[in-house]
């Protein structure tokens, strides 16, 4: 027996019900697999575990509990590491074996199209790129959607062998789906020709767009920064700009939120600049916890140095919490600079301290951003309009028009 197995969850018309199905042990089941109805294309999604604590996880969990899953029968097949719990031997098995545990999920189970979620990081491309070659091999179409990491140039810099890879790697996929419009540009000038889809995250806009409003008239400020505690997402520079803000006589408090490899040096970092009675560590938030974080908050930390487009990002501005962030990914796409947040370049701390201390000293404002901030949200970054955004491109992969 193999040391370890993959899961392929299947998710049916609401009310939802997810059941693992394992492809190499067919009789560990004893339902055989649901009669094809043409009314039901079937998309089989690759992806991290549904429950894993990432940004691909939250994708495939909304896609599965919104109302695609009425149109299409949508299956889940894990890949990669997030969610597990493996030792070696059990990582080397499914370095092997997944691919050829894919192939035995397609022939079973027969999807119209593989949706594969992926990066363009290094490990995420080649561990990926035998996914999407069997997917091809057996007819598949396939949904390629990529969630950050490099643009295609600069992954490919310097390498010839690897621009020329890359290039025909990316011509395989039916669509090619992309979170930010720098990306589809850089896309665009790489493999022209290829169908590209620009598809920004969304979110679930209840209950944080019923929260009061924040932008209070006085008050210390109350700044967040909820994320992975890595030096590339710019929580140093956030600490280094707040103690200039206190060494100018501002008042606030910062709450950081999350968990990472840089946790004790940053909380050795804070202590050194002498904020510790201003920082405070809460640890990872989900949920009602995070509901409520997001209820006491008044202005949201993202100074990146690179990016997609951050959940984080889009339900802090929903319950109205001023972005102050850098200027990459899908950012700009969002947040227009003294529009609906705040603009600052990656790695400059007094950047940050200037921008927060303008909303500090000009309340009226916080309060105009905040309103814009929800309202840009509420327009364009809803699950209604993700929902409709894939309902129209597997509908056109699978010759089904919406009704």
């Amino acid at each position: 027996m193999l040391p370890w197995r993959p899961s392929d969850t299947v998710c049916r018309s609401p009310p939802q019900r997810i059941r693992a199905l394992n492809p190499a042990r067919p009789n560990a089941t004893a339902r055989p697999a649901p009669a094809r109805r043409a009314s039901r294309p079937r998309v089989l999604l690759l992806g991290p575990a549904l429950a894993a604590v990432s940004g691909v996880s939250t994708h495939l969990a909304q896609l599965f509990r919104s109302g695609l899953a009425g149109r299409f029968d949508l299956l889940h097949f894990q890949v990669g590491s997030e969610g597990r719990r493996e030792g070696a031997l059990q990582k080397l098995a499914r370095f092997l074996f997944s691919p050829l545990q894919l192939a035995l999920v397609i022939l079973r189970r027969r999807p119209d199209i593989v949706h594969l979620n992926t990066s363009l990081m290094p490990k995420s491309f080649w561990r990926d790129l035998a996914y999407l070659a069997v997917a091809r091999a057996l007819g598949r179409r396939v949904v390629y959607q990529v969630h950050g990491g490099a643009l295609p140039a600069d992954f490919a810099a310097g390498r010839r062998d690897w621009s020329v890879v890359l290039r025909r790697v990316l011509s395989w996929p039916d669509a090619v789906v992309l979170l930010a419009r720098v990306e589809l540009d850089a896309y665009r000038a790489f493999v022209p020709g290829q169908r590209l889809e620009l598809i920004p995250n969304a979110i679930e806009l209840e209950p944080l767009v019923s929260m009061p409003l924040h932008g209070r008239s006085e008050g210390p400020l109350r700044l967040v920064y909820l994320g992975r505690f890595v030096r590339t997402k710019g929580v140093f520079e956030c600490c280094d700009a707040l103690a200039s803000l206190a060494r100018e006589g501002h008042a606030f408090a910062f709450t950081m939120a999350g968990s990472g490899p840089e946790e004790p040096s940053l909380r050795a970092h804070v202590e050194a600049l002498g904020l510790g009675d201003r920082v405070r560590f809460v640890g990872p938030r989900f949920g009602d916890e995070k509901i409520g974080l997001w209820r006491e908050t008044d202005v949201f930390l993202l100074p990146t140095w690179g990016e997609g487009l951050p959940y984080a990002l889009l339900e802090a501005m929903a319950a109205g919490a001023v972005p102050v962030a850098t200027r990459v990914g899908a950012i700009p796409d969002v947040v227009e600079h003294e529009v609906h947040g705040m603009l600052v370049a990656p790695r400059e701390p007094a950047a940050i301290a200037r921008a927060l201390a303008r909303l500090d000293e000009d309340r009226a404002l916080l309060r105009r951003l905040a309103e814009a901030a929800r309202a840009r949200v509420v327009a364009h970054y809803g699950m209604a309009r993700l929902e409709a955004d894939f309902e129209r491109l597997y509908g056109s992969l699978c010759g089904v028009g919406r009704s």
